[in-house]
């Protein structure tokens, strides 16, 4: 049996499978209760308070990009809106169970009609409805096995941030979903851990539990019960490849020795230890929110001066890139509360939110005004107008910060980017949110995933208008989407303008060798061609005719 989906996080795992399956039982429609209703709402606030509680202490635990998601759904399981609906529901009869189903089913489909990237919270918000229902009727959930008597292969139809925040790469050896694509939460997760991963993948929860299954994150290949000489293959050549790429150290450089700094995207000081050991030479994307999420309050400006510092210390002789508060959307901030939008990725995100929040917005930017230093940049999420990212400027001007930059993810901001440049000291091409806008595809969607291949022409001429209009400037045109962990399109975004990548800390010696491998002449070359092509597959394969030197690394 031969599965194929969409290869999110490189490398080959394989082991016996555990297939998660989620079996909390539908309350009884129209079920009711015994006693006072008062009783029976603080019965299911109880169920959510403690629910929200075990999140958020599971995401203190897991750091990094983990803690900002868990956090987030925490705030899921005590939204005013939702605690309302199931105080109302339990008025009219219903008895806790079943009211905290109807209410978070009414909820899910609200989130799941508003695209963006509340596809993902809808399913997210699945997770949090068992878990209170579990509790309510005093059943465990079905979860991760505590203590595995061997590694194992992961395999579920999509991945609950709760579930895989305390994983270790001892215990999983590769993730398959049938859901999910290349910017999803499982992808980050597994990028971040360094475990190959295959979203996407159609019947992967058909796979019997405790076959032994091998995942190649790179192809997207999945084999059940694969022979043991094809098992012994595969590692074989994954640790050769391993092995030859620890071998290319020091800093980012073509063969002709054209300098590409080569940086590390962080979502907290947790993973900054990552980053140091695997050689990055500096922090091109600096997430900000895990600061500010599962909070009733927002952090004062001396808890941000010190995480701001732990990056700069981390990174002595190296750029650290801060981008500015990204809330909104999948990432609710508790003191900023808004009204319900029909669309949220494409309401109140980003710098539009921190734009709205001037008292957010002067601490962080004081907080960073103190760190100021030829080494410290700071960056706006989600600009769309010169406007704008000109107003952005004169902010972070008037509190004394040098360098400052404007992220480009909307299709208005590449169009314009030879002004935008005008207004600010770079820009950093944020490639997953460029693509989803783009395309109209919801970057968390598995069904649209193939419309997020970075290799996308439509997507390369958009980079490349940026990376025009930066030389033009003479200023820094930075990528910071995970296009960047692609060893081939590392080159071809080299070749389109990009003047530093950043990515997860695992992908950096992939990129580090296969721009060493290749001129900036064949980097231009191979971008060229690419941009020439119809299609992401034919794209990718007219590249890598002239980047020879990724067969030898076996890249």
């Amino acid at each position: 049996m031969n599965l194929r989906g969409v290869g999110v996080s490189p490398g080959v795992g394989h082991g016996p499978s555990f297939v998660l399956t989620v079996s909390v039982p539908e309350p009884p429609e129209g079920a009711t209760y015994t006693g006072e209703a008062e009783q029976e709402q603080e019965r299911a606030m109880a169920a959510l308070r403690q629910v929200a509680g075990e999140l958020e202490a599971r995401g203190n635990r897991a750091g990094g990009e983990a803690e900002e998601i868990l956090k987030a759904q925490a705030l899921m399981a005590e939204d005013p809106g939702l605690v309302v609906k199931v105080r109302s529901l339990i008025d009219r009869g219903l008895a806790a169970p079943r009211a905290v189903f109807e209410a978070f089913n009414k909820y899910r489909d609200v989130l799941a009609g508003s695209g963006g990237y509340l596809g993902e919270r809808a399913a997210d918000l699945d997770d949090i409805r068992d878990r209170v229902i579990a509790l309510l009727y005093g059943q465990a959930m079905p979860g991760l096995p505590a203590a595995p008597e061997q590694p194992y292969v992961l395999v579920a139809r999509d991945l609950a941030p709760a579930d895989t925040a305390l994983l270790s790469k001892d215990d999983v050896v590769a993730f398959v979903t049938e859901e999910g694509g290349p910017t999803s939460h499982t992808a980050i997760m597994a990028r971040a851990m360094g475990v190959p991963a295959v979203v996407a993948c159609q019947g992967a929860t058909g796979i019997p539990p405790g076959v032994e299954v091998m995942v190649d994150g790179t192809s997207g290949d999945v084999r059940v019960r694969p022979p043991e000489s094809d098992v012994a293959d595969a590692v074989g050549a994954a640790s050769a490849r391993l092995a030859a790429l620890a071998s290319w150290t020091g800093p980012g450089v073509t063969a002709d020795g054209h300098p590409v700094p080569l940086l590390a995207n962080i979502g907290g000081p947790a993973e900054l230890v990552a980053a140091v050991a695997a050689g990055a030479e500096g922090i091109g994307l600096y997430r900000t929110e895990f600061l500010f999420l599962g909070r009733a309050e927002p952090p004062s400006a001396e808890e941000q001066r010190r995480a701001y510092q732990a990056a700069l210390d981390a990174f002595p002789e190296g750029k650290v890139v801060v981008r500015t508060l990204d809330g909104g959307a999948d990432k609710p901030l508790a003191f900023l509360p808004t009204a319900a939008e029909p669309n949220p990725a494409l309401g109140e995100r980003g710098l539009r939110r921190f734009r709205r929040s001037p008292a957010v917005m002067d601490v962080q930017l004081g907080a960073l005004a103190a760190l100021a230093s030829d080494r410290l940049s700071v960056m706006a999420p989600m600009v769309a107008t010169c406007e704008e990212a000109a107003w952005f400027a004169r902010e972070c001007g008037e509190k004394g910060l040098m360098d400052v930059g404007v992220m480009i993810e909307i299709p208005s901001a590449a169009l314009r980017a030879a002004d935008v440049l005008a207004r600010v000291d770079f820009v950093s091409v944020g490639t997953n949110d460029l693509s989803q806008y783009a395309f109209a595809a919801d970057r968390q969607l598995g069904a649209v995933s193939a419309l997020h291949d970075p290799w996308q022409p439509g997507l390369l001429d958009l980079v490349a208008l940026v990376g025009d209009a930066a030389a033009q400037a003479g200023k820094p045109c930075g990528v910071c989407g995970e296009s960047a962990a692609d060893a081939a399109l590392a080159c071809v975004l080299v070749g389109l303008g990009a003047s530093t990548l950043s990515m997860a800390p695992s992908a950096l010696a992939a990129v580090r060798a296969g721009l060493a491998a290749h001129t900036l002449e064949q980097c231009r070359t191979a971008a060229r061609v690419a941009r020439a092509q119809s299609g992401a597959d034919e794209a990718r394969a007219a590249a890598r005719v002239h980047l020879p030197g990724l067969a030898g690394l076996g890249l």
